[in-house]
């Protein structure tokens, strides 16, 4: 049932607010479950999306659904998406191991397959693993999005990829947005060669911004950005098997960006002249926050677990916390500033 806050906005003009996805593999069914909800309030327009990785294929899927049905075009969309994820994932080897079905986790840790591609992957090079470049998500996206339709989508796209000659990231905006595209940002370079786009080669967005909030300041008219995050900023104590050290470096690395951006944007905020026009766009930035502490009891290894029910538990979860986003947030869009963004930053917001 939609929120009494919720419904009383509807009645008012929608707000506006601009949406910002990590990526993380499989754990990108949590921001799924999170835009789902957040789909189903009608007071709620979206102006732009930024997205990296699972975040990026999460925010094609939703605005070429939007352009072809609307919200609910939109739900159906990420919903098809991840029923292809899962299915080509059926006869996947990346299983978890028998003990970890009975013990009801998520993990892989145990599994086979897992631990000797996580060992072949610190010796072997992808393209001697894989030499075709094959990539199952491929015909996935091809089957999910058409992107002539995403091309001239109202809603604004913004994809982060990492220019592997100069380390610099490169953003696809709506018209360049191809299946290339998407699987660059998505390229982990121990697992997949790296995608080649107009004669330079591409890696993973996270690298170079995990998600990529600058564009949405600059080229978006909303004020408010959600951003959905799915790798913990903070945990408690200090990893000390391979596997927890593995987990918590994979963390910070792919946090590190979006955190030195929020940051900058915290200090341009602070200075920025609102008599001038870009100073205006930064001094009325405001940065919301939909995160779990159940991504917290996820490690790596489940990333590539692409199982139907995991999926859905991760999607249940992001409902959820979208849910106790909206009931104590809802009134705060559009409004006034409702999160500091030195919270964002500290995991608190």
């Amino acid at each position: 049932m939609p929120l009494t806050t919720s419904r009383a906005l509807a009645q008012a003009a929608p707000v506006l607010v601009d949406l910002a996805l990590q990526g993380g593999g499989s754990h990108g069914a949590f921001a799924w479950g999170v835009l789902d909800r957040l789909l189903e309030e009608p007071w709620l327009g979206i102006d732009g999306i930024s997205g990296t990785s699972a975040g990026a294929m999460n925010a094609a899927v939703l605005i070429d659904g939007y352009a072809k049905g609307g919200p609910d075009g939109a739900r159906a969309a990420l919903e098809g998406f991840w029923g292809r994820v899962a299915r080509a994932a059926f006869l996947s080897p990346f299983r978890r191991g028998p003990l970890d079905v009975l013990l009801g986790r998520w993990t892989l840790d145990s599994s086979p397959v897992f631990i000797a591609l996580d060992l072949a992957a610190r010796l072997v090079s992808p393209y001697d693993l894989n030499p075709t470049g094959a990539n199952p998500l491929r015909d996935i996206l091809d089957e999910s999005i058409d992107f002539s339709r995403l091309a001239r989508a109202p809603i604004k796209l913004f994809v982060t990829t990492t220019n592997v000659r100069t380390g610099h990231g490169r953003i696809f905006r709506n018209a360049d947005v191809t299946p290339d595209a998407l699987l660059a940002s998505a390229c982990l370079p121990f697992l997949f060669q790296a995608v080649e786009i107009d004669g330079e080669a591409y890696w993973d967005g996270g690298y170079a911004g995990n998600p990529t909030i600058t564009p949405l300041v600059r080229e978006c008219a909303s004020n408010d950005t959600i951003l959905v995050q799915i790798n913990p900023v903070e945990r408690a104590g200090i990893p000390r098997t391979a596997r927890e050290i593995t987990n918590r470096v994979n963390e910070v690395s792919f946090n590190a960006t979006l955190l030195k951006e929020l940051r900058m944007i915290a200090l341009l905020r602070q200075v920025a002249d609102p008599g001038n026009c870009e100073g205006a766009l930064w001094a009325q930035m405001r940065v919301h926050r939909i995160s779990s502490a159940a991504m917290t009891e996820l490690g790596y290894s489940s990333k590539l677990n692409a199982e139907w029910d995991f999926l859905c538990y991760l999607r249940d979860e992001g409902r959820r916390s979208a849910d106790a986003f909206l009931e104590a947030h809802a009134d705060d869009l559009g409004v006034r500033s409702s999160l500091d963004i030195d919270a964002v930053v500290e995991g608190k917001g």
